[in-house]
């Protein structure tokens, strides 16, 4: 199983940016998807998920700008990023919580991280 993130870059403050990330390989079912980030010299930090049915959460600093969704079909979460701060700027990572069979355990993965960087 892979987790391949894209569409990170370099934004003007007040911009947006969308990320996605498509999982690939031997799935049976997707259980939450979520985005993390980490800025430099701070620790990797929750910023959304969103369940299979759809429920979301998000860390406080994002409400209201960004949107998490999913395409079950494609396996793909995305991120909408909007109203982009300076202190948004970090890498941000995919993560999925993936069964491969009908009988497996539920296993964590990480796409390889994308960067995003708002400038001021």
């Amino acid at each position: 199983v892979q987790l391949q993130a894209s569409g990170g870059g370099l934004v003007q403050a007040g911009g947006s940016l969308r990320l996605s990330c498509a999982a690939s390989g031997s799935i049976f079912s997707i259980n939450v998807m979520g985005w993390y980030r980490q800025a430099p010299g701070k620790q990797r930090e929750l910023v959304a998920t969103i369940t299979s049915d759809g429920s979301t959460n998000y860390v406080d600093s994002v409400k209201g700008r960004f949107t998490i969704s999913r395409d079950n079909a494609k396996n793909t979460v995305y991120l909408q990023m909007n109203s982009l701060k300076p202190e948004d700027t970090a890498v941000y990572y995919c993560n999925a919580d993936i069964r491969r069979s009908p009988w497996g355990s539920l296993s964590d993965y990480w796409g390889q991280g994308t960067l995003v960087t708002v400038s001021s």
